[in-house]
């Protein structure tokens, strides 16, 4: 059987997401936490860190289908390459948008005149702090679904990923955004038991963070063969 994507703006169900994310984790609480554990001890490891996520959301794909899934299939390998060339493209983005306030500073500590700062600075750096942190959270907004896309779907090239998550975000910008602060603060609630309990709810990003992504795939999955069977319907 034949899947294509076929990229369109996703009908995002924040609501469904959450719920959803609660009740797997409430079904399978264990597996689930250990194997966040694996995930957060494969992210020690050196450029890791995004591959250890795209291979938790395939290890929660298999518990949510009844397949086999073992905690340890997080230590997988086979994404590392998308995964490498993306982390090497965001550091790469994030230190071309700091370039001008590096040389801002440095031009003004330059020609200040003694422990007195430039006051000039401060109408560029401000203005372009608040520029710098709303151009991050768009790229971030915009590439919401490049790590499902690559451990879900197979995509193997950032670029191409990119192109898809920027359409599949197209008009949920707010409600993604919410999504993420809504589920960040409800997964660091275990903050509160003195640091230690966030270890037990902090899984709970990643499974409300997995039905919006499969949910999202579904929506932009095509099936040649069934099209074929309902034309032949007709």
């Amino acid at each position: 059987m034949k899947v294509n994507l076929t990229p369109k703006p996703i009908n995002f169900k924040l609501g469904e997401y959450i719920n959803k994310g609660f009740e797997l984790l409430k079904k399978d609480f264990g597996n689930i936490l250990i194997a966040f554990l694996v995930c957060f001890i494969m992210s020690i490891i050196p450029f890791c860190g995004l591959l250890a996520m795209g291979n938790l959301y395939k290890y929660l794909q298999r518990l949510n289908r009844n397949q086999p899934a073992s905690p340890g299939d997080i230590f997988d390998f086979k994404d590392f390459m998308p995964y490498f060339m993306l982390q090497l493209i965001v550091f790469g983005g994030v230190l071309l948008l700091y370039i001008p306030l590096f040389a801002v500073l440095g031009i003004s500590g330059a020609l200040s005149e003694g422990n007195e700062p430039n006051p000039m600075v401060a109408f560029f750096v401000f203005p372009y702090m608040f520029l710098l942190i709303g151009a991050i959270y768009y790229f971030v907004l915009k590439g919401f679904y490049i790590i499902p896309l690559i451990s879900l779907k197979g995509i193997r090239e950032v670029k191409e990923a990119w192109v898809i998550s920027k359409i599949m975000t197209k008009g949920n910008l707010l409600s993604i955004f919410l999504f993420s602060v809504v589920v960040s603060i409800l997964a660091q609630i275990g903050i509160i038991a003195c640091g230690i309990g966030i270890f037990l709810t902090l899984p709970f990003l990643y499974t409300a963070n997995y039905f919006a992504y499969e949910d999202a795939i579904q929506q932009i999955e095509y099936d040649e063969i069934i099209e074929i069977g309902s034309k032949n319907e007709l």
